[in-house]
C-alpha cells in the first residue's frame, strides 16, 4: 500500500490521527518533524534559527520525499509542508493525501491550552492566535485543497472519538483503494 500523507494546521491533530490510524492499520507512523530532528540531531526550532526558513524547508522537501518512499506507512506532515516547492504535487503523485480538515475555533482551543509547546504562539493571547490562524489557514487553503481526501480533525479529543474517527476512516479508505 502507498504512503498515507497527513496534512494540515498545526494543532489539527495529525500526529494524534495519524499515530492511531498508523496502528489501526499495522503500518508505520513517521511524523516528519521528529524525523527531521533525529535525522540532523537539531530541533526544528535550532535548524529554523542556523539555516532560516529556507535552509528548514530545504531539509523537509528531502526528508518528505525520503520517508515518501517507504511503503506501508502513514506520515503526518508538518503544517507547511504541503505549502512550498512541490510538495503536493510529490504527495499526491506517491501516496493517499488526507487533509485533517480541523475547525479554526478548535485550533485556537487546541493552542490556546498549550501554546508554549508552540514556538509561533508562545506568550500569545487567545485573540492573537485566533487571528495568526486564520490568517495562516487562509494563505494555506490553496496548498491544502489539492488533499485527494478531507477528513474532520475536530473530534479527535478523546481514545473513544479517536477511535470512532479511525474506524470512520478506514471506511473512506476502502473505498479509494
Amino acid at each position: 500500500m502507498p504512503p498515507i500523507f497527513i496534512i494540515g494546521y498545526m494543532a489539527s491533530g495529525k500526529t494524534t490521527f495519524g499515530r492511531a490510524l498508523a496502528r489501526a492499520l499495522g503500518k508505520d507512523f513517521i511524523d516528519l518533524d521528529f524525523y527531521i530532528e533525529q535525522r540532523f540531531r537539531k530541533t526544528i526550532r535550532e535548524i529554523f534559527a542556523t539555516e532560516g526558513e529556507e535552509g528548514f524547508r530545504k531539509k523537509e522537501r528531502a526528508m518528505l520525499m525520503e520517508a515518501g518512499e517507504f511503503e506501508d506507512s502513514v506520515i503526518s506532515c508538518g503544517g507547511g509542508t504541503p505549502c512550498f516547492f512541490d510538495n503536493m504535487d510529490y504527495i499526491n503523485s506517491r501516496g493517499i493525501s488526507v487533509l485533517l480538515d480541523t475547525s479554526p475555533e478548535c485550533i485556537v482551543r487546541r493552542l490556546a491550552a498549550n501554546n508554549s509547546r508552540r514556538p509561533l504562539m508562545a506568550g500569545k493571547s487567545e485573540e492573537e492566535i485566533a487571528k495568526t490562524v486564520t490568517e495562516g489557514l487562509e494563505a494555506r487553503r490553496p496548498h491544502y485543497d489539492k488533499a485527494r481526501i478531507r477528513f474532520p480533525g475536530d473530534l479527535l479529543e478523546s481514545q473513544c472519538q479517536i477511535d470512532s474517527s479511525v474506524e470512520e476512516f478506514k471506511k473512506i479508505l476502502q473505498s479509494q483503494i
